[in-house]
Order: structure tokens, then sequence, then C-alpha cells
């Protein structure tokens, strides 16, 4: 068992509920615990009837500076009137210590499921990344690392290859196309050479929720330097024309605010493959802590690493593949 894993055992409901009162919060319900498995988060309600989230940080993930900086960038655009969960501060401050663990406390925001084949959705969700992105441009993290092959590729796969969780009669084909899709990620980042800005980071349908007042954006727990794409690709789903469709419809609402280089949408493939990489590496990486081996069991089967071989075929056949453009849409 890790140093980590071990720590996070000694997260228990008392002193969560500690941390929390520490504040001055007095929680009047239980503590829900919510769909997270990188850090602790959960729900519940206080005595004056509010409804908070708390975040405790994983142990030796990111550093104070980090999460820090995280902070004050969702703050500010909480300040600018975009909607997103921004932390609560106490005191004047956003991350709080106690016995050992960083943790936060963020208002707790209601609303249902974010549709990404609704057209008028996806044009509203374009619209407000636009304007995070408008204002994440004026100036770049300092502390947050970048997104590029290295960090999403290069040391994910060399994790995933020595921590002997591959199962031996796949390991050969799987790390076989596995190095080509990340030598042809490589090539097509060597090509280009794109503005960089502050990024949400994940921003997957799930962490997007749909409330009266529009969307509301969740989780920056991932929020990194890296190409204004990052924040687009993954609510483009289906098949090619779908994908075209989507695209043109979000890119007309977040063009509104900000422009978008084109350009970039080469990217999206190779995206789609770090992201591959790094999630594998992620299981691998985590697989001390029980709640992993809890909620994948699967990970170290055989027929997982078979579909995983498979699909990263398709997804070296993918990067082959002309990328998306609009202009023959």
């Amino acid at each position: 068992m890790t140093d980590v894993a071990f720590h996070f055992q000694a997260l228990t409901p008392e002193l969560i509920l500690d941390g929390i009162e520490s504040l001055g919060i007095y929680p009047d319900s239980g503590l829900l615990a919510l769909n997270s498995y990188e850090n602790r988060v959960y729900q519940f309600r206080c005595d004056d009837g509010k409804r908070y989230v708390v975040k405790y940080y994983r142990p030796e993930r990111w550093s104070e500076a980090q999460i820090q900086e995280e902070h004050d960038y969702a703050l500010a655009l909480a300040a600018e009137d975009i909607p997103v969960a921004a932390p609560c501060v106490f005191d004047g401050k956003s991350l709080h210590h106690y016995k050992g663990f960083m943790f936060t406390l963020f208002p707790s925001i209601g609303g249902r499921a974010f549709e990404v084949d609704n057209l008028d959705q996806l044009e509203a969700v374009g619209r407000f990344v636009g304007r995070i992105h408008q204002y994440a441009a004026k100036q770049k993290f300092v502390h947050r690392e970048g997104l590029n092959p290295q960090i999403l590729g290069v040391e994910p796969l060399a994790y995933l290859r020595q921590s002997g969780m591959v199962s031996a009669g796949m390991s050969e084909a799987f790390f076989t196309v596995a190095e080509q899709v990340l030598a042809k990620t490589q090539t097509i980042w060597q090509q280009h050479n794109f503005n960089t800005i502050r990024l949400h980071g994940d921003l997957h349908p799930g962490n997007i929720l749909w409330t009266p007042d529009g969307p509301g954006f969740v989780d920056l727990d991932d929020a990194r330097q890296g190409p204004a794409i990052q924040d687009l690709w993954m609510m483009v789903t289906g098949d090619r024309q779908q994908q075209l469709l989507q695209l043109d419809v979000l890119l007309e609402g977040y063009q509104e605010f900000c422009d978008f280089d084109m350009r970039q949408l080469a990217l999206i493939e190779s995206l789609r493959a770090l992201r591959m990489l790094h999630y594998n590496a992620w299981l691998a990486k985590r697989w001390s802590d029980g709640a992993f081996p809890m909620n994948f069991p699967w990970f170290g089967d055989v027929k997982y690493w078979e579909q995983q071989t498979l699909s990263f075929k398709e997804q070296l056949s993918a990067l082959d593949e002309a990328p998306l453009s609009l202009q023959a849409y």
C-alpha cells in the first residue's frame, strides 16, 4: 500500500466533518459521496439550509500552489459572471488544511445533464466557453502543468509499461500499437505550433450542468495550459457528419466572444489518443487505492486489454484520416 492510499484511509467521516466545522460550517445532513475517484468529494446540507460540496484533495497530486492557482482562476471567472463552480472563501482563504489534508468547500450547483445533441444547449455552451477563453487568454498559468504529449503520453505509457498491469498475453500487442499511436501523435504535434491558453482541461459533458439559467461548469481540477480545442473536442460525438454539425454550432456560439484558429481541428484525434493513454496509466497509478479495484474490477482482465488493443488500432487509423474541416461542411 502506498503512503497516499494509506493517507486516504485516515480520511474518516469524523475527520471530514471536523474539517468542515473548523470553518464554522455545521452540516445538518449526512455526507453524500459524489462520483469522484481522484479526490474525495461529498455533498451536504448546512444547518442554515445551504447546500455545499466539500473536496478533500488527493495527497501529493497537486502542490498547494497549483491548487491555489486553480482556485484563483475559478474565482476570477466567477467575478466575470461566468457560471463556474468557484470555491467558497472563508477569512480570505479558499484552500484549507486540516490534519494533513487540503480541502475546499464549493456551493452545490443543481442542474440536469447537458445534452450534446441539443443544438440550442450546445450553442449556449459554446458561447460561454468562448467567454471563458476570452478571459483565459489574458495571462498564463504559472504553476499548473501544460498539456502536451510528454506529460499526457510519453510519461503515462512509460509508467504503464513498468506497472505490470497489462495482461501478459496482451502486453506485446498492446504496447506495439500504443507506441505507434504515441509516435503519430507526437508527429502531429510537431507539425503545429499553436498559442496556448488557460483551460478548464477536462470539459467533457459530465462536467457541464444545465440549469434554468443555462450551463454551469464544474470541476476545474484538471485546469492546465494548452490549445483551446481541448475545451471543445469532447463535446463533439457521433459520425463525421454529426461531428461537423455539432462543431459548427459550438463554434458559432464560441466565436461571438473569442476567435478560434481552425487549424487546431487537426489536434482532435491526437488529443483523444493522449486521453486514452493517460486514462489507462491513471488506473494503474491508482490501483493501490481500494476504491479503484472496487470500481474498475475489469482493469486487469485479458478481455479489457484485448478491447484496448482494438481501440488503439482504431485510433491509429483515425490519426491517419483527414482532420475535421468546416470549410468543406
